[in-house]
């Protein structure tokens, strides 16, 4: 009967451990409400929408969830869908954004982080702007000619010193920043500060420090920033790239015992391009005159790529 009872209460004591044991949720669920709203980034009222269509990471047991009009349908009017990802051992920063109707010209796209480990971060949604509205830009796609000349710029749908971060003297953030835009490729510098290259669209990347960065059309990139100099209003400046006339907005980089001081005015941006591709390959791999002609050179020059 000793040893019966030894059993019985061994058996009920595992019985409550495993009943108080509460395992973490291995799915998280996020809801996202598809509606039209009014803005007025650059002055003019404009009607936007917001909603989760398509995005960037790896796609695992659901391609065929990639937003693609053939692949996947339209969601319509009042209907829903739910997507299923698998995101075990991903990182990095992506963007979703509209695959029909031309609607990410009506700003339906916003930024997704797959956090890596705990950290201070912001995400830096820069694009182009147009005030004409999302219809008639793509009416004029459909029709055969280009996009007009962009209006503006946008940080994270603002404006001209719409947006402030703030930061502590001493520590270190993560910005992670997507260009969002249609058409127009951006450089992006923070006023006094250096960009350390840490992420590219969720690969890990050589460590390599940066004034500014260029960022085309749906690139994404993360940058850890040290908050190190003197307490003050810096300047956050995107530019325009590879265009005429060049467009600028700024967003402020503010120091949480600033004051209010202001670094100045903000940093300018590169205007051209300074490199050569075809010149950069022959200053480095140099080819004795005729040796392309006579199918020889003296000697022999391995440069790694």
């Amino acid at each position: 009967m000793g040893t019966r009872s030894l059993l019985a209460s061994f058996f009920s004591l595992l019985l409550l451990l495993a009943s108080c044991v509460v395992g973490e949720n291995p799915y998280r669920f996020f809801t996202w409400n598809v509606t039209y709203g009014y803005i007025w980034p650059l002055g003019v009222k404009q009607q936007v929408t917001d909603g989760l269509f398509l995005f960037g990471r790896d796609r695992r047991r659901n391609s065929w969830e990639d937003g693609v009009y053939g692949t996947n349908c339209p969601i319509p009017p009042g209907g829903n869908f739910t997507y299923v990802m698998q995101l075990k051992d991903q990182i990095g920063s992506y963007f979703y954004f509209p695959s029909l109707a031309f609607h990410k010209a009506a700003g339906g796209f916003g930024g997704i982080r797959i956090l890596s480990r705990p950290a201070d971060d912001y995400t830096l949604l820069i694009g182009d702007w147009f005030k004409a509205n999302h219809t008639d830009l793509r009416y004029m796609l459909d029709s055969g000619r280009d996009l007009p000349f962009p209006d503006g710029l946008l940080i994270n749908g603002r404006g001209q010193y719409g947006n402030t971060f703030t930061v502590e003297q001493g520590k270190t953030y993560r910005f992670r920043i997507s260009n969002v835009g249609l058409a127009t490729s951006l450089n992006v510098r923070i006023q006094g500060h250096t960009m350390l290259l840490v992420e590219v669209e969720g690969s890990h990347t050589l460590q390599n420090t940066y004034s500014s960065f260029d960022l085309h059309l749906g690139q994404s990139c993360s940058f850890l920033v040290t908050a190190d100099q003197p307490p003050k209003d810096y300047l956050i400046a995107v530019s325009s790239r590879f265009i005429s006339t060049v467009l600028s907005t700024t967003a402020v980089f503010r120091y949480s015992n600033s004051g209010g001081k202001s670094a100045g005015p903000p940093p300018g941006g590169p205007t051209m391009i300074d490199w050569s591709l075809v010149s950069s390959w022959r200053d480095e791999n140099p080819i004795p005159r005729n040796a392309l002609l006579c199918g020889r050179a003296s000697g022999r020059l391995t440069r790694p790529l």
